[in-house]
C-alpha cells in the first residue's frame, strides 16, 4: 500500500517502548526477519525514550503485532511493539512535490562545488529560487531534510573527507548515519571518528544508530578528575581511610550467613556484574557453576567461548543475587587495593585478593577483583557500580597466603599465625565473645593493634552491624 494524506488505506504508527536504548540496526533486522509481511518503515524516528515508526496499511501492522514480545534484548528482557491506528505521518503530510523536489535540486546543484567537492547548505532557507517558488526549505524540520538527504544521495558524490562534513556544520542533529560511507575509512578508529562528527555537531546522541555513552559526551568543565590513582592513594590520608573503612564493613558483612546487611551499603539503583573466564582446560570448571544455578543457559558449559557476565540492577536484586553466591571467608593480608580515581562527589576502586568458598564439597580457595564506584557521603558511600571477576587462583598465590596441610584439601583455611597472635585472637574472642575466625579477622582489619582493633568492635557492636553469626552460641 502507499501512504496518503487523508489515510485512507489505514495507516498505522509503530511503537517501541524504550527502544532507542536497543541498536537501531540490530532492532529492525530482528522485526524484519521475525515479521511475515515485508515493509518498509516510513518516517522513523525517536520520541523521548521511545522509537516510532508508520506503516501503511493494517496488515503489515497484524504482523508487526504478532512478534511483540517475541524479540528478546541483550538481557534477555522481552520487547513489546504496538501498533495503533494514526494519521498519515507529518513527512508524508509534508511531502515535497515533484515539482518542488524538481527545484531544490536545481537550487542545490547550484550550490555545489565541483572542484572541492563540497556541497554549501548555508542559508538554503533564503535561496531566491526556493522563495520564489514559495518553497520553505528549513533543514530542522524532518520533510525538510528528509527530502534534501534523498537530492544529496541520489545527485551528489558521498561526502570524502571531514572539511566537506563541516559543510554541515550547525544543523542541529540528534542522529546521523555515515556507515558505510567512505569519510568513515579516513580515520584511524571509531573514537576518532566519533571526536570528529560531535565536533561539527555537538548535540548528536545517536551516531549511526548507536547511543553515544555518557562519557563521551559529559562537559568536562563540569567535572575535573584529580590526580592519578598513585598520587590520590599516596598522597590522601582520608581517602584512604575511608576506603579501608568501607572494605572492612563490606566484608564483614560479605562473609555473614546472611549478607542482608549490604542493603545499606548499595545505591538504590546501583549495578552489579559478575564475570567468570572459562578455560575448556580447566577441571575445576564445573566449580563455578555455583555462581549462576539460576541461569537455565549455563547448563552447557561447551557453549561458553571466554566468559560468562551476569548482571543485575536496584540494590535489592544485587543483594538478592549475592546471596545466592556461596559462603566465604576473605583473606584481609591478600588483599591489594588501589585508588583508580577521584572527583567531588564520586571514588572508583579496586580490591583483588582470595577467599575460601564455605560449606561446598570443595571448598575452594578462588581469586577475585572487584572494582567499586561509590557516591561520596559526609560519612558513608554508597555503591553504584560493582564490577566482581572472580577465576580459579595460583597455588603460587595460594601458598603465598595460606598455609595448606595438604595439596588437595583447604579445610584448614587460615592464615600464618605467630604464637604472640595466637594469643591475641584468643583474648579477644574471649573478651568480645565473637568466634575464632572473626576475632582473628577483626584484628587483621587493624593490622594487629589490639586497641584499635577492640574500639572498632565496640562502634560496630552499637550500631548493631555485627551479624549475630560471628559469635560464639
Amino acid at each position: 500500500g502507499q501512504f496518503t494524506e487523508d489515510g485512507e488505506l489505514g495507516v498505522v504508527k509503530v511503537t517501541v517502548p524504550c527502544g532507542r536504548k536497543y541498536d537501531k540496526t540490530q532492532l529492525m533486522n530482528s522485526i524484519h526477519s521475525l515479521c511475515s509481511v515485508p515493509f518498509t518503515p516510513v518516517d522513523f524516528h525517536c520520541d523521548k525514550h521511545r522509537i516510532q515508526f508508520f506503516v501503511p496499511d493494517f496488515r503489515i501492522a497484524s504482523a508487526l503485532k504478532d512478534i511483540s514480545y517475541k524479540i528478546h534484548n541483550e538481557y534477555f528482557q522481552k520487547i513489546p511493539i504496538f501498533v495503533n491506528p494514526s494519521v498519515a505521518p507529518y513527512s508524508v503530510q509534508n511531502r515535497f512535490t515533484k515539482e518542488e523536489m524538481e527545484q531544490l535540486k536545481l537550487a542545490m546543484r547550484k550550490r555545489y562545488d565541483v572542484s572541492q567537492h563540497a556541497l554549501c547548505l548555508k542559508k538554503l532557507r533564503f535561496d531566491p529560487d526556493l522563495m520564489k517558488n514559495n518553497i520553505h526549505m528549513i533543514l530542522n524540520h524532518r520533510s525538510c531534510m528528509a527530502a534534501t538527504l534523498q537530492i544529496i544521495q541520489e545527485n551528489f558524490p558521498k561526502l570524502r573527507t571531514v572539511w566537506e562534513l563541516e559543510k554541515m556544520k550547525g544543523l542541529k542533529l540528534e542522529q546521523l548515519w555515515l556507515e558505510g560511507n567512505p569519510l568513515c575509512s579516513t580515520f584511524p578508529d571509531r573514537s576518532s571518528y566519533i571526536r570528529a562528527v560531535l565536533e561539527c555537531f555537538p548535540e548528536l546522541s545517536y551516531p549511526d544508530g548507536r547511543k553515544l555513552l555518557p562519557p563521551t559526551v559529559m562537559n568536562t568543565q563540569e567535572r575535573k578528575l584529580m590526580k592519578p590513582c598513585k598520587d590520590i592513594f599516596m598522597g590522601s590520608e582520608v581517602i584512604k581511610n575511608q576506603v579501608h573503612r568501607f572494605l572492612r564493613e563490606y566484608y564483614l558483612m560479605y562473609d555473614s550467613e546472611e549478607r542482608q546487611g549490604l542493603l545499606n551499603i548499595y545505591h538504590d539503583q546501583a549495578c552489579f556484574s559478575l564475570t567468570i573466564p572459562f578455560n575448556p582446560n580447566d577441571p575445576d570448571l564445573n566449580s563455578m557453576y555455583v555462581y549462576f544455578k539460576d541461569e537455565n543457559d549455563m547448563k552447557n558449559f561447551k557453549e561458553f567461548h571466554i566468559q560468562r557476565q551476569l548482571l543485575k540492577y536496584t540494590k535489592q536484586d544485587i543483594v538478592e543475587c549475592l546471596r545466592g553466591f556461596p559462603q566465604t571467608l576473605h583473606a584481609f593480608s591478600s588483599f591489594q587495593v588501589n585508588i583508580c580515581f577521584q572527583m567531588e562527589t564520586m571514588l572508583c576502586f579496586s580490591v583483588c585478593g582470595l577467599f575460601k568458598e564455605e560449606g561446598t564439597p570443595k571448598e575452594c580457595v578462588r581469586a577475585f577483583m572487584r572494582i567499586f564506584i561509590a557516591l561520596l557521603g559526609s560519612s558513608n558511600m554508597y555503591i553504584v557500580n560493582d564490577q566482581l571477576f572472580v577465576r580459579n587462583p595460583s597455588s603460587e598465590e595460594i601458598n603465598s597466603a595460606f598455609v595448606i596441610p595438604s595439596p588437595t584439601s583447604y579445610s584448614n583455611f587460615k592464615l600464618v599465625l605467630s604464637q604472640e597472635q595466637q594469643r591475641m585472637v584468643q583474648a579477644f574472642s574471649t573478651q568480645s565473645g565473637m568466634k575464632l575466625e572473626w576475632s582473628q579477622k577483626c584484628l587483621e582489619d587493624n593490622k594487629w593493634d589490639y586497641a584499635r582493633a577492640a574500639e572498632v568492635f565496640t562502634m560496630l557492636q552499637t550500631k548493631c552491624k555485627i551479624p549475630k553469626e560471628f559469635f560464639k552460641q
